[in-house]
């Protein structure tokens, strides 16, 4: 009887199969925002290590996690009560991820099904300080291990939307549609990537609509006014310019002050480099165009940096320079580059340093 029984179930068993177990999926867990293995780079204010908080475009985190998986806990300030800041994400060097926020608290699933295995992330705010902050409050994955050290050359650009990548990226929502943020892409736009040609770190110290000696849109700071902050455009936080020293500076203003006095522009401008350089005391500065100025202004704009450089030069400072761009680039929104043009300008800017510099 017992032997009948065991081949009646071994003859099922045949039919349906044995129960395959189901695959395990790797466990993850918490990783908080002080984690050493976390690298950052940018204004950020570290006030609460669990919760440090940036403002400006561009501020980039980078990490290597383990796993299959990896989800995103950040907080948005929600500035307004509607502004949702929006984020460029790389894993794997593939193709960047454009992600927005949609509350005060946001866990975020960036990627999953992955190789389990070692994989670099990277996490750019691509709106500005208008929007308002972000805060980072951890990680869900396997685990995170430390990362390849930063290269070692560092760059700042200072500048108003240009620098910020306003208007340049149409890929979700097009010109004159959603709100004025909507198409910021600080992560593709001309300084991240002359940094990433380059081999450099980046900073962008820009604020849409900020002047040397003139804002527009009714803005009552320039940039010399809140350049020692971390949160330019409210002129708040003192910034510990020890904590970032660059090997180069670019400038990029004079579109939103138009066509001035010039001796009141070169003088300021002139004023602006010593601060700089009172911070900075090595840097090689390089003043540029605007990339988006008529051809009036940039023939204005041309005229006031080649004084204020022989000027500068002429004073004892060699590492003062000045560059032209070729042609203005207006194919994003509101007048600005849009992304293939942020490549354009990155592709001269790049030219330019490598020649002066021998980078």
């Amino acid at each position: 009887m017992v032997r009948n029984i065991l081949i009646l179930v071994f003859l099922f068993m045949s039919v349906v199969g044995f129960a395959q177990p189901k695959a395990v999926q790797p466990s993850v867990r918490f990783i908080p925002a002080d984690d050493p293995a976390i690298q950052y780079t940018g204004r950020i204010d570290f006030s609460n290590p669990k919760r440090p908080r940036f403002w400006a475009a561009g501020v980039y985190i980078r990490a290597t996690f383990t796993g299959r998986s990896f989800d995103l806990l950040i907080n948005d300030e929600v500035l307004g009560g509607n502004n949702h800041n929006y984020l460029e994400i790389v894993v794997d060097n593939d193709a960047p991820i454009r992600l927005q926020t949609k509350g005060k608290a946001d866990t975020i699933r960036v990627v999953r099904d992955l190789p389990d295995k070692e994989h670099t992330i990277t996490i750019c705010k691509n709106t500005e300080s208008g929007i308002g902050y972000l805060e980072l409050v951890g990680f869900r994955c396997k685990g995170v291990v430390a990362s390849p050290p930063k290269p070692t050359r560092k760059m700042e650009f200072i500048g108003n939307s240009i620098t910020c990548g306003t208007g340049s990226d149409l890929s979700v929502v097009p010109c004159d549609k959603g709100l004025w943020y909507d198409q910021h892409n600080a992560y593709v736009s001309y300084g991240p990537t002359v940094a990433r040609a380059l081999n450099a770190q980046w900073h962008l110290s820009s604020v849409s609509g900020i002047g040397m000696i003139h804002s527009c849109c009714n803005m009552t700071i320039t940039m010399p006014d809140v350049f020692d902050k971390v949160n330019m455009r409210a002129n708040a936080i003192p910034w510990d310019f020890s904590r970032y020293v660059p090997d180069v500076v670019t400038i990029c203003l004079g579109q939103n002050d138009g066509i001035q006095d010039s001796t009141a522009f070169c003088r300021a401008y002139v004023k602006f480099i010593g601060t700089i350089r009172s911070h900075y005391p090595n840097a090689q500065i390089v003043c540029l165009t605007s990339p988006m100025a008529d051809a009036k202004l940039t023939a204005a704009l041309k005229n006031y940096l080649t004084g204020i450089v022989s000027y500068a030069n002429k004073q004892g400072d060699p590492n003062i320079h000045s560059f032209f761009f070729a042609r203005s680039y207006n194919s994003g929104c509101g007048g600005h580059p849009d992304l293939a043009e942020h490549a354009l300008m990155a592709g001269e800017l790049s030219a330019f340093l490598k020649r002066t510099l021998g980078w």
